[in-house]
């Protein structure tokens, strides 16, 4: 399947995302929202995918949201803002399910909505020449696309909070000190050495991957009881899969475990 605002290509396990609207920017508009929802879905039934790469080409990583469509939109705005972010969550919520990690590669600046997506990655590559900026408060906006959940994850919730408020613009080594960007590389490595990292996940126990996913988006949500007992549901069903059978016969047989994501 093709979309508009995405090029999406699967090879080996690996899927890349690639933002690909640059002339504009990548901007999250109404294309790229449809788009996310259509995106996740197809992700969601495949059973070759064990990793993901987001990335993004042209200038810009992404400028966030669509000014241009907002103005055009002022007086049906609330709505439309219902419209959009109906099919942008429903993709983030649902690429959050997979059990396939999402590896993030930014290049270049990143506003808004498009932190809010990177926050939400399991690893964040930056290059050194990019930059995080909240945006959302410049005009007027609270926050969507998950910001306030993957902020507050990477981030901490005042470090998160201030980041917003403040409407805070980070080069990579700040967003790295804060917890926002796991790895600040060259620019010139960049996308190798993000790629790699989503190559070796996906050679990994990508059902497994799917366990620690899920469990650490409940992790602070639920009383303590209830996560040891989700950990301990959640364990059992790793442990009868056929990757936990190679791991553990690996180790016995002192060789490299050869996982195939079952």
């Amino acid at each position: 399947m093709t979309y508009e605002s995405i090029d999406l290509s699967v090879n080996d396990g690996l899927a890349t995302l690639t933002l690909n609207q640059a002339a504009q920017g990548n901007p999250f508009n109404a294309t790229l929202c449809a788009d996310m929802a259509a995106v996740a879905n197809e992700l969601a039934g495949r059973n070759d995918v064990r990793a993901i790469l987001l990335k993004a080409n042209g200038r810009f990583f992404s400028v966030g949201g669509d000014i241009a469509m907002f103005a055009k939109n002022l007086d049906m705005l609330p709505n439309k803002i219902r419209e959009w972010t109906s099919g942008l969550h429903m993709g983030i919520a649902r690429l959050a399910r997979l059990n396939a990690p999402i590896v993030a590669c930014v290049h270049a600046t990143a506003m808004g909505g498009a932190v809010a997506l990177v926050a939400n990655c399991d690893l964040v590559f930056a290059g050194r020449s990019a930059r995080f900026g909240a945006a959302y408060p410049q005009i007027g906006y609270s926050c969507d696309a998950g910001a306030s959940f993957g902020l507050a994850s990477r981030m901490g919730l005042a470090r998160a909070r201030r980041f917003l408020i403040l409407c805070e613009t980070l080069t990579a080594d700040e967003a790295g000190r804060v917890g926002l960007v796991d790895h600040v590389v060259d620019d010139a490595v960049l996308v190798s050495e993000a790629e790699q990292a989503a190559i070796k996940l996906s050679n990994g126990p990508t059902r497994a991957y799917g366990e620690i996913r899920r469990l650490f988006s409940r992790a602070l949500g639920q009383p303590f009881e209830a996560q040891l007992e989700d950990e301990a549901q959640a364990l059992a069903r790793a442990a009868s899969t056929a990757d936990a059978r190679e791991g553990i016969t690996a180790f016995v047989e002192k060789r490299q475990p050869q996982f195939h994501g079952s």
